[in-house]
């Protein structure tokens, strides 16, 4: 009886440590763009910083405004790895954008900081646009598609 005991009890040692084996401490997570954006953002002030601040405490921005170049945009994203129910599917833990807008001296007049809830709002139309010119009849998609299938073989 004792010999069954000990066998079963280092089986189970075995496979509790199996499984903490697999347990992680801290969440691995992929970070793009400006790391902890929000945090950064509060310490512009409006009216008061300009775009040099800006470039020394948050970095250069991502993109500038096609326009008139006075309205810069950061970002920050960061996907976590999911729990097992998500089978290790990576899921959107951050995603937020700061749109910075500065007059014609550099000076900071606006501030706006979108995060994910905010986007999770924006409505979207449901309307479709029809096309027509591009548009394929029946015949030429069937001829497009028996000659990509004639010449495709040849590489």
């Amino acid at each position: 009886m004792p010999f069954y005991i000990k066998n079963h009890f280092k089986i189970i040692l075995f496979t509790i440590f199996i499984i903490l084996s697999g347990c992680k401490l801290k969440e691995n997570s992929n970070k793009h763009g400006i790391i902890y954006l929000e945090n950064r953002s509060k310490q512009l002030i409006i009216n008061k910083s300009n775009t040099n601040d800006a470039i020394k405490i948050i970095g250069n921005p991502h993109y500038k405004s096609i326009g008139d170049e006075l309205t810069w945009f950061y970002l920050e994203r960061v996907l976590v790895k999911g729990e097992f129910h998500k089978l290790g599917q990576n899921i959107l833990k951050e995603n937020n954008i700061l749109v910075l807008n500065f007059d014609k001296y550099g000076i900071l007049k606006d501030k706006q900081f979108l995060d994910k809830t905010y986007k999770e709002k924006i409505q979207f139309s449901e309307n479709e646009t029809k096309n027509d010119l591009t548009k394929r009849s029946f015949v030429e998609s069937f001829l497009s598609s028996l000659k990509e299938k004639m010449y495709g073989s040849r590489k």
